[in-house]
């Protein structure tokens, strides 16, 4: 055995098969762990999306409960000026109104939003990938 080979761990005496398995072995544990790392990412930004979510839950419900009580006042200012059932009529196309235009802009932003992507563990992919790449091509020209 020459001193180069001494040298590089993992190379003492093994063959060409025993080196095939350890890397497929390695590549298998790595794919395996950068699968683990992307379910935790995942998972993580899951709950705080369902924790954001509740709050804005909560604030929506609080808000409609505001605006019904805007839409009462509106309604009772009218009823000063018009007739009540005439009061009640414009504020509800105008509430019709608006919604038909949210609905619009909500369905629009929709169709435009991508799916949640777990950037992090792409990123640590590519690095690999990348690694194992430029690995094998120094091998070759060894």
């Amino acid at each position: 055995m020459t001193t180069s080979e001494s040298a590089r761990p993992g190379t003492t005496g093994a063959s060409t098969g025993d080196l095939v398995s350890q890397a497929a072995a390695q590549i298998s544990t790595l794919v395996r762990d950068e699968l683990a790392l992307a379910k935790l990412e995942l998972a993580e930004k899951g709950k705080r999306a369902g924790v954001g979510g509740g709050l804005l839950g909560g604030a929506a419900t609080l808000a409609l409960y505001g605006l019904g009580l805007l839409l009462t006042l509106v309604v009772v200012a009218l009823d000063l000026v018009w007739p009540l059932w005439l009061a009640v009529l414009v504020v509800m196309v105008v509430v019709f109104a608006a919604a038909g235009v949210a609905a619009l802009l909500g369905k629009k932003k929709l169709q435009t939003a991508t799916p949640p992507v777990p950037s992090d563990a792409i990123a640590g992919v590519e690095a690999d990938v990348q690694t194992i790449k430029t690995a094998a091509q120094r091998g070759r020209h060894a």
